[in-house]
């Protein structure tokens, strides 16, 4: 026994503390579950309406008193609303504290009722209700086939409909998935084995949640999952009264999606929770708000989103100025050239290598060890500049697994790297450019830039000038004038930028084309690159890189490269879901990420035994030499698996490996089916196969390791008894958790079966990462071609390997948490300045602050009273409101304050005198022509420019149009806020990318970044409340156009226009950007087949066609179908 097993049997583990505090809850559940069971039909809904009202009566007090605060608002001075404001979110924080206590009460119950539905459903082909008006609603939907009313009964099948398969409910909890219920309700992670069912685990918490009213949202990881368990745990949840949808079956921005949300439990896949988060946040009227205030979420494999995707942006987009403007298919030749020129030399330093040591070997081996030292480490050398010029060179890597020559290598890259890696530049002096896999990077040597410049015959044209030196020497002469320096300084500045973006070409095509490979990192179809994911080989549609990278690669398949585009709207999962109130999440493999989930979302990761123990065998890992004989090892298994009547599942890290092993079999002429998560329907087909034998022959399936994801593969009786399935591994992923979920495929429920990884030396993750020992020991050991070494030292040193990959990435992930947070905070702030203008409810307040923030910053930094004079007049449209002698000896928080009275002072005149103005017109039309017009157009002007103001005639008579001043301070905020923020977000992606060089001047760009991006976030509110300032302290209705009355179209959607601006004497233009209006409008739903044909339900071949044509079926709508 080790020390740390000592260690557990004194004191348990996490995993039997975790379970030790939640079995009391577990037990109390069990408890209840007797006297539920004593409930007929009836009484067991008119139950759960009774705990859903104890629990939405717990906040009752608090929510009148919110109601209360909200009624005094309007009749409170502007300047004294912030403390009301600040009461109601703080009673809004506590009545989802007081829900989170009267939920913890209820929950044994509720536990024990939603456990006895699934029993009713199980074991009764019928369960008969009165019907209520919401059983009626169900039934009127055809799609809703669970439910059928007869006479004031409601009649609740067990078989329905479910993502396109007629499904029966068979299942009932476990008290094991009592326990997965409690750790999800409690705002936690449960990690749950293969086949234990976390489907019908999250029924538990979900309906518990759902009793608030709040609303609870499950999150899936593709479409199909999403409808399909919407469809399948639905009638679970409906049948006690509660609503379900799905807002992937709806159009964004429809009113479908809208009631989505409005539902008790809404369904969805992540992206599309994202989007339409960002969509609300494009919005320009209430009216086009989709989604609640985020309250609780659970997370369908959790560490697939939260974690794999995390990092990965949800962006909406659109076209930019000039985004034509790209270098890339200018400099593709160029690197083409290049490339094929590094090729050379690298094929050229393998060749040397290969001669040098098989020279040096045989020197040492008679005896001229000094002479043979010499030429060894000679040759190692060059295949180690082989290697740093072409990492992916396949007879590099097939040479780099005989023996000794990875150990070989390895031992003089230690020697280069020594002292800070102070010999590097010796060894890489000879490269036009050197590669690094880990560091993901592609950077040209001084010979590398040399012929560059000699081929464009410009030695300067990728050279990066020293731009600090050059503008310290410019502000350091005396000769010029002030505005020659500026336009010097402009002038070096942009030359700085073109040098910039045209080295930073480069260097993404570089990567390009030595990086990424065609068929394995992406594919070309009809003209376009579609990124491949690795780990699914599913195309991602819709998804490009980064940083140009997309457009250096469509440079390089000679393809259109697409033009830039400029983010309108932008926000990553991890940031997204961090916003809710409570989240949970579920999956099969957590606990290697757990240090994660907790550093980040603050999400602990609970183990819930399994319902029976696992029996399956995990053997040690197999390794070979070679990734052929590993291939070949793998079909002798596959055949000896197959042979014994035990199906087997192979696991590949990529699409290209599960095609190589196809041909492979195909060859040795044995059945077998290839899964690669593309067509979710076939997924299916293939599972449901995957775990039989024909004839005493196990089933063969290759799946990539995550394509068979959150899919359970039973197991028949003769399978059973042959031994299980087995699994095989065809390489170590990166990260443990992703063989773990290929080893859970086998072993569900108590099942038989075996796990075994085959390894080779010339893997990504051997070549990177694994220790010297392993190619040393087989070396010494004298291995032949074709033989393997299996041990338990040698998996548990493939597992340290993995782990240093983990926390790599991990490293790597959290340094872009710390950019994306700094965006992050800065979409908070502007999102919530936003919301507020176009719910209008603080819009006052914040304009108030606005105008605070304006007088100070003015007083400030003001260096004289002249200065001063001119911003309040310029800002405030406003006489200074001191005099130069109480400016130079007032303090100045007693100026502030006397000049932010006079500024609200004038502010509210101004208004006033718009009301005063409009009321008039207002009440005439309204008298006089009300039967005529709903909305009007209300011109006003700030002296510059004409806003045409579209306002509801009836609400502005009613309020002495005070609403139109609301309409216009509203319009003008949210164009001016939409207008800051895209700039803002084009100079982040900017700033990004420029702070990357700050690591050639040994500064880090992140510190960099942050200082930056801070100045450009005070540029922007400076501009930004100038701006807003300038337009409200100089509104009013020009007198020309006061007796005019236009109509105003309906109250129109975000697609659509909601307001104009003209200059005078000019045609009116457009304010609300047209690209970003069709951006938002854009679906971003994954692409859907159409639904097929059921043959059964087809009219005859002869009969006629359905839709009336009076032609046969077979030569109309049936033709290619009958």
């Amino acid at each position: 026994m080790n020390f740390n097993k000592f260690l557990k049997s004194l004191f348990g583990d996490k995993s039997t503390r975790d379970m030790k505090l939640i079995q009391p809850f577990v037990e109390q559940a069990k408890a209840a579950t007797e006297k539920v069971a004593s409930l007929d039909n009836d009484a067991l809904r008119q139950r759960t309406k009774e705990l859903q009202k104890q629990v939405q009566d717990s906040a009752k007090e608090k929510k009148a008193k919110i109601a209360e605060l909200k009624a005094t608002i309007e009749n409170t001075p502007i300047d004294e609303r912030a403390s009301i404001f600040e009461q109601i979110d703080k009673i809004e924080k506590e009545v989802l504290d007081i829900y989170e206590k009267a939920l913890d009460e209820v929950m044994p119950e509720v536990f024990a009722i939603v456990k006895e539905t699934a029993k009713r459903f199980a074991e009764n082909e019928e369960t008969i209700v009165t019907a209520t008006d919401f059983d009626r609603e169900l039934a009127g939907d055809p799609k809703k086939d669970f439910i059928t009313i007869d006479g004031d009964k409601a009649i609740y099948h067990n078989h329905w409909t479910a993502g396109g398969n007629d499904l029966k409910w068979e299942m009932i909890h476990y008290d094991v998935q009592l326990f997965g219920g409690v750790v999800l309700h409690q705002g936690k992670i449960a990690e749950m084995a293969t086949g234990e069912g976390k489907t019908l685990v999250a029924t538990l918490p979900v309906f518990l949640n759902a009793l608030t009213g709040n609303g609870v949202h499950v999150v899936t990881v593709n479409d199909y999952l999403a409808k399909r368990d919407s469809e399948w745990m639905g009638p679970l949840y409906m049948f006690h009264g509660l609503s379900v949808d799905c807002i992937d079956k709806h159009q964004p921005n429809s009113e479908a999606r809208r009631r989505a949300y409005q539902a008790d439990i809404t369904f969805g896949t992540n992206n599309e929770f994202g989007f339409d988060y960002l969509r609300d946040n494009m919005a320009i009227s209430p009216a086009d708000l989709v989604q609640r205030s985020h309250n609780y979420a659970i997370v369908d494999e959790v560490d697939s989103v939260l974690i794999d995707d995390a990092r990965t942006p949800l962006i909406i987009s659109g076209p930019v100025p000039k985004g034509d403007d790209q270098m890339f298919e200018e400099y593709q030749p160029l690197v083409e050239r290049l490339v094929g020129v590094q090729r050379q030399l690298a094929t050229q330093y393998l060749a040397d290598a290969k001669t040098l040591i098989g020279e040096g070997n045989r020197l040492v081996e008679a005896g001229n060890k000094k002479e043979g030292q010499e030429k060894l480490d000679a040759g190692f050398l060059s295949l180690y500049r082989s290697h740093k010029a072409m990492p992916k060179n396949k007879p590099l890597i097939k040479f780099l697994s005989e023996e000794g020559i990875k150990a070989g290598m390895q031992n003089t890259e230690n020697i280069y790297m020594e002292n800070n890696n102070r010999r590097m530049p010796e060894c890489v002096e000879p490269l036009y450019f050197v590669v690094d896999e880990k560091l993901n990077s592609c950077d040209l040597t001084d010979k590398g830039t040399a012929w560059l410049a000699k081929q464009v015959n410009d030695a300067e044209l990728f050279v990066l000038p020293d731009i600090t030196s050059e503008l310290s020497a410019l502000e350091a002469e005396t000769e010029i004038s002030d505005q020659e320096r500026l336009d010097k300084k402009d002038e070096l500045l942009n030359h700085y930028a073109i040098q910039s973006e045209r080295v930073h070409t480069l260097q993404q095509l570089l990567k390009a084309y030595c990086m990424f490979n065609k068929d394995d990192e992406y594919v070309v179809i009809d003209g376009e690159v579609k990124i491949v994911d690795e780990q699914t080989g599913r195309i991602m549609e819709g998804r490009r890189w980064s940083d140009g990278l997309h457009q250096a690669v469509e440079a390089k398949e000679h393809v259109k490269v697409e033009a830039a585009t400029q983010t309108y709207a932008t926000i990553t999962l991890q940031n997204y879901f961090r916003m809710y109130h409570k989240l949970a999440g579920m999956t099969g493999t957590a606990s290697t990420e757990a240090g994660e989930f907790w550093d980040i979302y603050k999400l602990d990761v609970v183990e819930i035994p399994t319902n029976r123990p696992v029996i399956r065998n995990d053997q040690d890992d197999r390794v070979y030499k070679t990734a052929r004989e590993k291939y070949n090892a793998v079909i002798d298994e596959i055949v000896k698996m197959r042979e014994s009547g035990r199906p087997t599942l192979v696991g590949t890290t990529s699409v290209e490996i599960s095609e190589l092993l196809s041909k492979m079999l195909s060859m040795r002429k044995i059945p077998h089916q290839v899964l690669n998560a593309k067509l979710h329907q076939k997924e299916a087909d293939i599972v449901a196969q995957a775990g039989q034998s024909t004839n005493g022959l196990g089933a063969v399936t290759i799946a990539t390791n995550m394509a068979g994801r959150g899919t359970d593969i039973k197991l028949s009786p003769e399978v059973k008894a042959a031994g299980g399935l087995a699994i095989i591994g065809t390489e170590r992923h990166e990260s443990r958790r992703v063989d773990r979920q290929l080893r859970g495929r086998a072993g569900r429920q108590g099942d038989p079966g075996s796990s075994v990884f085959f390894v080779s030396l010339e893997d990504k993750l051997m070549r990177l990462f694994a220790s010297e020992r392993i190619a040393s020991v087989m070396d010494r050991l004298g291995f032949k071609d074709g033989e393997m070494i299996e041990s338990p030292m040698i998996s548990k040193s493939i597992e340290r390997a993995q782990k240093k990959v983990e926390e790599n990435n991990f490293g790597i992930r959290k340094r872009l948490i710390e950019y994306d947070d700094v965006m992050n905070k800065q979409r908070t702030v502007i999102y919530e300045k936003r919301r507020h203008a176009l719910m209008g409810e603080r819009i006052g307040m914040d304009i108030a602050n606005i105008i605070w923030d304006r007088v100070v910053n003015i007083i400030e930094n003001s260096g004289d009273y002249q200065g001063c004079k001119e911003e309040f007049l310029h800002v405030l449209s406003m006489e200074v409101p001191f005099t130069s002698e109480e400016f130079i000896n007032q303090p100045h928080d007693v100026l502030t304050e006397n000049a932010f009275q006079a500024a609200i002072g004038n502010f509210n005149r101004r208004t006033e005198r718009i009301q005063t103005v409009a009321q008039p017109i207002i009440k005439q039309v309204y008298e006089n022509q009300g039967q005529m017009y709903e909305r009007i157009l209300v011109p006003m002007t700030d002296g510059r420019k004409m806003y045409n103001i579209p306002c509801n005639l009836k609400e502005a008579y009613e309020s002495e149009s005070k609403s139109i001043v609301k309409e216009f301070e509203k319009s003008i905020l949210l164009h001016i806020i939409d207008d800051s923020w895209k700039e803002n977000l084009r100079q982040l992606d900017e700033l990004k990318h420029s702070v990357q060089n700050a690591s050639y001047e040994q500064k880090d760009p992140l510190l960099i970044f942050k200082l930056e991006s801070a100045k450009v976030w005070d540029d922007m509110i400076n501009e930004m409340y100038n701006r807003i300032c300038s337009i409200l302290t100089r509104a009013q209705i020009p007198e020309a156009t006061q007796q005019q009355v236009r109509e105003a179209a309906p109250e129109q959607r975000t697609q659509r226009q909601q307001y104009t601006e003209s200059k005078q004497n000019i045609g009116e233009e457009q304010l609300t950007d047209p690209n970003q209006a069709a951006a938002a409008a854009h679906d971003t739903r994954a692409q859907q087949n159409r639904t097929p044909i059921i043959k059964d339900k087809l009219p005859g071949r002869n009969d006629p066609c359905p839709c009336g044509s009076g032609k046969k079926f077979k030569n109309c709508h049936g033709k290619g179908v009958v």
